[in-house]
């Protein structure tokens, strides 16, 4: 029977990390030295989740490879192209969780019918940005907006944006949008009289920053992110805080999986050993870092 999170966030905390801490404890009680975790009792770890609910063991991957500096790390996801129904849980997520105004989308889900009535076929494929290894949108920015980071996420500056978007033209997924500044989603919402002192009248749905990229942004004023290029970040701010990207978290198939592909152990890192797995266009040599089971 697979254990519920709340069972094993307590059992981690109360149980498995406790067993692998050594804590020394002075005789008058008043000082304690904690020592790491020993290698072999991470080991236990991963083997005791490997068969949990892939959520459980993906969270318990995410923060053991946090532990570990930037350049040892190498975010992936990989997506089950047979589980996935096409619901679009994963693509309302982003737009909740990065508060997207309309025209902006982070990973829309290509639909793509085939065959002949009454021999029909429809098929889904989400399409977050790949996080390429050989990223052309970076090199064709005149600004340095856009930037891969060491972890192999790759990064918006958009502070430093000019909104060119030579970098979108260099996409070959089509992976990146601009922000004209439309604020139709900023209307209809209750006011926020009562509910934020200082700013009674306006919507409290305005006044919410998103945090990307480790900052607080705000829809206001034509400043940025408004005519700034956008795109995935794999939720890189819910990563440093401990959480899975939304997509990941929302979907009701558990047809994506995320993880550190540097850890031999992880879950994706035993997905893409499979034979069934396929990137887009890998022919052109940007080495995309999202896999698909097929």
């Amino acid at each position: 029977m697979e254990k519920s999170r709340r069972e094993f966030l307590k059992e981690v905390a109360g149980g498995v990390l406790a067993g692998a801490t050594a804590i020394a404890v002075t005789k008058n009680a008043e000082a304690t030295k904690v020592e790491p975790p020993k290698p072999e009792d991470v080991a236990k770890i991963y083997k005791k989740y490997a068969k949990a609910d892939p959520l459980i063991r993906m969270e318990a991957e995410l923060k053991e490879s946090l532990k570990k500096p930037q350049k040892e790390r190498r975010w992936i996801m990989v997506i089950d192209l047979r589980k996935c129904v096409g619901c679009h849980a994963c693509t309302i997520a982003c737009v909740a969780e990065n508060k997207l105004p309309p025209g902006i989308v982070y990973r829309p889900v290509m639909d793509v019918e085939t065959g002949k009535y009454p021999n029909v076929r429809r098929s889904f494929t989400p399409r977050p940005c790949f996080q390429c290894e050989k990223p052309p949108c970076v090199p064709v920015c005149p600004v340095g907006a856009t930037k891969k980071l060491e972890d192999g996420i790759v990064d918006m500056d958009y502070n430093k944006c000019i909104g060119c978007r030579y970098c979108m033209v260099a996409c070959p997924y089509n992976a990146r949008v601009f922000d004209f500044g439309y604020k139709d989603y900023q209307t209809g919402f209750p006011s926020a009289l009562g509910l934020i002192v200082g700013q009674e009248g306006l919507d409290p749905y305005n006044k919410i920053p998103n945090l990307e990229y480790g900052k607080k942004w705000v829809r206001e004023k034509k400043e940025p992110p408004i005519n700034n290029v956008r795109k995935c970040h794999f939720c890189q701010h819910r990563l440093l805080a401990g959480m899975l990207p939304a997509c990941t978290v929302t979907c009701i198939g558990r047809a994506t999986y995320f993880g550190n592909k540097n850890d031999p152990r992880s879950l994706v890192s035993e997905l893409i050993a499979n034979p069934n797995v396929m990137r887009l266009m890998v022919e052109i040599g940007t080495d995309p870092q999202c896999y698909y089971l097929v």
